[in-house]
């Protein structure tokens, strides 16, 4: 496929068909990913690729705390995990939430699913002393993440990226002998799309880049 026609076309995987996932195809995938950027490249970067059954559905089940909160809020009109409101939602309300099936499906119904690891030796978090949540330590694995969904893409494979598994991340480590000094970026789940997206809904980009301010005008008009 043409770049931009793969760009345009790599929307979010959640329901396959079942059918397997070759280890020479998702091989191939990860060969081509690979070639993404990363900090001082130094490619931090491990994979794991799960396939066991029992184990995927451990993984699943360690979704459902950050699952649950945000199907919570969203019901409650509220930003979920927003790192700037806090959230309204009672511990009862929380408690009493039911995670939506579709929100675990993925883990147990794709051909694979890809737990990327990041070694945080190796990541410059340059945003580590401000007052916010840090952002720039992703710089060394989600382009990574996102070559995986367009080389994906490309073989006629689709996924998503996913990070509920996070808020469970002592556990999840603990589940997959992941090491401490290594960080759970993403949950990558794998496999044949029941129905391929062929046109996808973005804000364009007269909506989002200005001109040498933030208030500037737009750079499109």
């Amino acid at each position: 496929m043409e770049l931009y026609d793969v760009m345009r076309t790599t929307g979010a995987v959640r329901q396959f068909t079942g059918d397997p996932l070759p280890d020479d195809v998702l091989a191939r995938i990860l060969d081509n990913a690979r070639f993404a950027p990363s900090g001082g490249n130094r490619q931090g970067l491990h994979v794991i690729a799960l396939r066991d059954k029992d184990t995927r559905a451990a993984l699943a089940s360690l979704c459902e705390t950050g699952a649950r909160r945000y199907t919570a809020q969203k019901r409650n009109g509220e930003g979920p995990w927003n790192p700037l409101r806090p959230m309204q939602v009672s511990p009862e309300q929380l408690a009493a939430t039911e995670v939506p099936a579709e929100m675990t499906a993925p883990l147990l119904t794709s051909a694979v699913v890809l737990v990327v690891c990041v070694d945080l030796n190796v990541v410059a978090a340059l945003d580590q002393d401000l007052d916010r949540v840090g952002l720039i330590a992703g710089a060394s694995v989600y382009p990574f993440v996102w070559n995986v969904l367009l080389a994906a893409r490309n073989e006629g494979v689709g996924g998503v990226l996913t990070t509920m598994a996070v808020a469970e991340e002592p556990r999840v480590k603990e589940l997959l002998g992941i090491p401490d000094d290594h960080a759970v970026a993403a949950v990558v789940p794998l496999g044949r799309p029941q129905r391929q997206i062929t046109k996808l809904t973005r804000k364009p980009v007269a909506e989002f880049t200005t001109r040498e301010r933030f208030d500037g005008e737009s750079l499109v008009t």
